[in-house]
């Protein structure tokens, strides 16, 4: 996909590589943030989401690229994908969370990565079965909870507090 890109969009890639190679400066090479970013816009592109592909990618690339570093003990990240990510967020899903202090306005719909998996201390799986990579070694845990698409805000408010319980009870068990 991003060979298919219009001359404008593929600027604005650029442009979003060199913000990641500034923010990066001294952890990644420009060739590394180059190829994050191209897999990124082609890994989005297999996805449902087609708008706003520079914003999206310079999102998805620094993520995966916080993933690496974590990976190679630079830094300490929580992240979130799924095996099938759909077009947008739940809005009541970002509603529930807004009420807790949790803004979501910069996040978006992303596809599950290697990076992303290598990269965890503890895997949380909601439903995503043989779709989820595993590597050995990790914590894996697939807790069953009701899914929030098309519920109403007090059902989706309850998933919420149930989601949040068991990751204070996981927190409490990584920390032992």
């Amino acid at each position: 996909m991003s060979q298919m890109l219009d001359p404008v969009t593929r600027n604005h890639v650029r442009q979003a590589a060199d913000a990641l190679a500034a923010e990066f400066a001294g952890v990644f090479s420009q060739e590394t943030i180059e190829r994050y970013i191209a897999e990124s816009v082609d890994l989005l592109g297999d996805s449902k989401v087609n708008v706003f592909v520079p914003v999206l990618a310079h999102r998805f690339a620094r993520e995966r690229l916080k993933a690496l570093a974590q990976l190679e003990g630079l830094m300490i990240q929580v992240r979130s994908a799924g095996s099938d990510p759909g077009e947008e967020i739940n809005p009541a899903v970002v509603a529930a969370m807004e009420e807790v202090g949790v803004d979501m306005s910069e996040e978006f719909p992303k596809p599950l990565t290697d990076e992303v998996v290598r990269a965890a201390d503890a895997v949380v799986t909601m439903g995503c079965g043989d779709a989820c990579p595993i590597y050995p070694g990790k914590r894996y845990e697939d807790w069953t909870l009701d899914d929030p698409a098309g519920q109403d805000l007090d059902t989706v408010r309850r998933i919420r507090d149930e989601i949040d319980d068991r990751v204070r009870t996981l927190i409490d068990e990584l920390l032992d």
